[in-house]
């Protein structure tokens, strides 16, 4: 019996979907390779949504010192409102940047090359195809004929 991780038929026989069958002659390396790319990319995608996080935290709080200087104000705490509205409210986050700006350098100078390095890798050596590494995981683990262990959406199992 072949190893369904390998078996590159038509579509009919069980195993992932074309998408994510690994092309002819690739080998067991290149697959895994191209997996742990795809994971160190997957693992910069959940940064940059640290990074908007901290941008949009950042900005909301910049936001709320407006409250905060109006109600220092009102409490008749001149001097502190003024000191927060001097030292802090529109301040840089570091030096000459605010968030958007260190967002912005964060997506030209590693998040899209690191996107770009990415995907050539793939078209080069898999014919683009994506996540093999982790089909044919999924391939290895499910119960074949289960009705909650389908190779594929669509598959009858």
């Amino acid at each position: 019996m072949t190893d369904p991780r390998h078996d590159h038929g038509t579509g009919a026989e069980p195993g992932p979907d074309r998408a994510h069958r690994r092309p002819d002659g690739v080998d067991d390396t290149t697959v895994e390779a191209l997996g742990a790319l795809s994971k160190a990319l997957e693992t910069t995608e959940r940064a940059r949504g640290h990074l908007y996080s901290f941008h949009q935290l950042t900005g909301s709080a910049d936001l709320e010192l407006d409250r905060a200087v109006e109600l220092l104000r009102k409490a008749g705490h001149t001097a502190h409102a003024d000191r927060v509205e001097r030292e802090i409210l529109g301040r840089n986050v570091i030096p000459d940047h605010w968030t958007f700006q260190i967002v912005e350098a964060y997506d030209a100078t590693y998040y899209e090359p690191f996107k770009a390095v990415e995907r050539r890798a793939r078209d080069e050596l898999v014919q683009g195809r994506d996540h093999l590494f982790e089909a044919e995981m999924k391939e290895a683990r499910r119960t074949a004929g289960h009705p909650d262990h389908t190779a594929h959406p669509g598959s009858p199992g």
